[in-house]
């Protein structure tokens, strides 16, 4: 059974950092890549980032770049987001997703991704 439990959520203040983690379960990650998504309230899920863990490469959206850093523990099964100098904005429902990616694909896009976490939250406030 395929399975991924997002951690690490909490409430920081602007500026401070947070790593969440998105545990794989039920299958390896070796062939697939993992994204993460947010949600904040009346808005859509957007792509913030995405790990093809096939070959390594790693995307990430402009409101977040050179902020959170994905990374990748194969023995642990595990993807982290490393997110920095965060902002209230960043505040949204995080969620990690898998999808073996096949052909031409959007790392970025939701609805590429066939496996979904339950989300944790991240509030930016002071």
């Amino acid at each position: 059974q395929v399975q991924l439990v997002e951690s690490g959520g909490g409430l920081v203040q602007p500026g401070e950092s947070l790593r969440l983690s998105c545990a794989a379960s039920g299958f390896t990650l070796d062939y697939y890549a993992i994204g993460w998504f947010r949600q904040a309230p009346r808005k859509e899920r957007e792509g913030v980032s995405c790990i093809n863990n096939s070959d390594g490469s790693t995307y990430y959206a402009d409101s977040v770049k050179d902020r959170f850093t994905i990374s990748r523990d194969n023995a642990k099964n595990t993807v982290y987001l490393q997110m920095n100098s965060l902002k209230p904005e960043d505040t949204a429902v995080y969620y990690c997703a898998a999808v073996m990616p096949r052909g031409y694909w959007s790392p970025l896009g939701a609805y590429e991704y066939d496996y979904w976490g339950q989300g944790t939250q991240v509030t930016v406030s002071s």
